[in-house]
């Protein structure tokens, strides 16, 4: 897809301020720092849309980026990040598990982990729960550009052990430096519109 228009539509925390366009809605969740910010930029080639920090737990709400007028990018908040209250992660948790579960437009969720280490437990919870309420899920693997490109099938095949992964769901190898799997990201993505 050929990305020319974007616009930030709302942080919603609540389902009433969710928007009423209809289009299909994919969600980018990964844990804190895995890079999210990253690949939403170099999907909509743009340098700085989503924000980019190097403190985890930057995203607090859940952000809708239309494109195109055509889908949403929904970028919701990293799990797995410690130092913030418990009270909150579990308000975060909430208003993920209601938006994943009962929002009737979102056709995936594109799960973003770090080609460089096996994915961690909280990697795999989320996975679970995705396979568990039956929602499709894109596997991005980022970070692509840190990795010799020898070792990449066994990077992939640790990434598919780890998380158990279902034959049938889809695995890319990432990068938001090189823009390597931007095409492949894109046509899945279409695929499911």
């Amino acid at each position: 897809m050929k990305v020319h228009n974007v616009e930030m539509v709302i942080s919603a925390v609540r389902p009433n301020q969710y928007p009423e366009d209809g289009f299909p809605e994919f969600a980018l969740a990964g844990r804190s720092n895995v890079g999210k910010s990253s690949f939403i930029n170099k999907m909509i080639g743009r340098k700085s849309l989503a924000r980019i920090s190097s403190k985890p737990g930057k995203t607090q709400t859940l952000n809708f980026y239309k494109i195109e007028e055509q889908l949403f990018f929904v970028d919701v908040p990293g799990y797995g990040y410690a130092k913030v209250s418990k009270t909150e992660r579990e308000a975060w948790g909430k208003m993920i598990e209601m938006y994943f579960t009962d929002r009737e437009p979102l056709k995936a969720v594109v799960q973003i982990v770090d080609l460089r280490h096996a994915p961690s437990a909280d990697d795999c919870m989320m996975y679970d729960f995705l396979k568990h309420f039956d929602i499709p899920v894109i596997i991005i693997a980022t970070k692509a550009d840190k990795v010799k490109k020898a070792q990449w099938p066994k990077q992939k095949k640790l990434v598919k052990t780890t998380l158990d992964m279902v034959p049938s769901d889809p695995l890319i190898v990432f990068s938001s430096e090189t823009g390597m799997g931007f095409d492949e990201a894109w046509a899945e993505i279409e695929s499911r519109m």
